[in-house]
């Protein structure tokens, strides 16, 4: 058993390795994540090309236009987990090869379609639908497939940065600037959001700092790594095990946080913020000690952890069976316990 794996009720490992032509992208995921085998390695190739075979992530590429994108042409967010940048997000979070033709088709149709004139991704490609969560969800996946170092994302990536930190972004009022925060989208720095009644949004802050932790050390500019810093002392501002930050006019946290499912979009959890938090060296901070106590207390006596939310019947394609043990959501703990090594 690996070090890491002592804190569970049993050795789920095994389960997540089988071949599994539902799920595949887990044993991919599971052999280079968990077991760090390296790109050429026999097995990780067999696995990979079983996520191009069977599963999910060809019924989404089987629902993809000609012209790259799903469902209809334009900025993709409508319809709501089923155009082009769900697509999208969920090729890069289910393990798909970014090398393949049909997956880099439907990420230029992205890059050339959902983007600003400021260059952040926006809802109807104009800047005040540009909200945080949504860039941090779909840079992450494009990071996943292989972008990094595009010019569309370095871009974006900056834009994002500047909203966190408010570096080189007007006020509101400021009608001439040439980047401004608006009311309707991303309204102030630290993640202040008109969707969240203009409070600083704890999900547009995971979904960021998710983004940005897929960035390598050697690539990240001191503006970006000012971004993860505000982040994470926002993240850690509350116990994340609580989640209770700013949520709207709402008295308690939503019940969301502390669901666990896949895959994830702009709503996210407890789990993920361990999972950022985690990926960005911050693992054995005390603070995250209720979190972690949250999230090992949910495993079943095998180590497994159950589906409470899914986006089943709303996507593309829908992800194992809520109320069941998960394999997606047992792979996102190990990743966890893993990088607190």
């Amino acid at each position: 058993m690996q070090k890491w794996m002592k804190a569970l009720n049993g050795e789920p490992l095994p389960w997540l390795l089988e071949q599994d032509s539902y799920n595949p992208g887990v044993r991919y995921l599971a052999l280079t994540e968990l077991l760090d085998r390296p790109p050429d390695d026999p097995e990780v190739l067999e696995a990979r090309q079983a996520v191009m075979s069977t599963g999910p992530v060809p019924t989404i590429l089987d629902d993809q236009a000609p012209e790259g994108f799903w469902v209809k042409p334009g900025p993709g967010y409508f319809p709501q987990y089923r155009g082009t940048v769900w697509a999208v997000t969920m090729l890069g979070q289910l393990g798909a090869d970014g090398a393949d033709a049909r997956v880099q088709e439907g990420c230029q149709y992205v890059l050339e379609h959902s983007v600003d004139k400021n260059g952040a991704f926006s809802m109807a490609a104009i800047p005040s639908q540009a909200i945080l969560c949504l860039n941090g969800h779909l840079l992450a996946a494009l990071l996943d497939l292989g972008w990094l170092g595009d010019e569309r994302v370095d871009r974006a990536l900056e834009w994002v940065a500047r909203m966190v930190t408010g570096e080189g972004v007007a006020p509101t009022e400021e009608k001439g600037a040439p980047l401004r925060y608006l009311k309707s989208g991303t309204c102030g720095p630290g993640f202040c959001c008109g969707l969240n009644a203009k409070k600083p949004c704890a999900w547009g802050a995971v979904n960021v700092l998710l983004a940005f932790s897929k960035v390598p050390k050697r690539a990240r500019t001191p503006l970006v790594q000012s971004a993860i810093d505000t982040g994470i002392e926002f993240l850690l501002s509350r116990d994340p095990g609580i989640a209770d930050y700013p949520k709207g006019d709402a008295a308690k946290p939503s019940r969301r946080w502390f669901s666990f499912g896949f895959p994830l979009f702009w709503a996210t959890d407890v789990l993920q913020s361990l999972e950022v938090l985690t990926r960005l060296g911050y693992g054995d901070d005390p603070r995250l000690s209720a979190a972690m106590d949250l999230v090992l207390g949910k495993q079943d006596q095998q180590g497994r952890w159950t589906m409470e939310y899914s986006y089943n019947g709303k996507t593309l394609v829908d992800i194992e069976e809520k109320g069941k043990p998960s394999k997606w959501v047992t792979l996102r703990v190990l990743r966890v316990l893993k990088h607190r090594e």
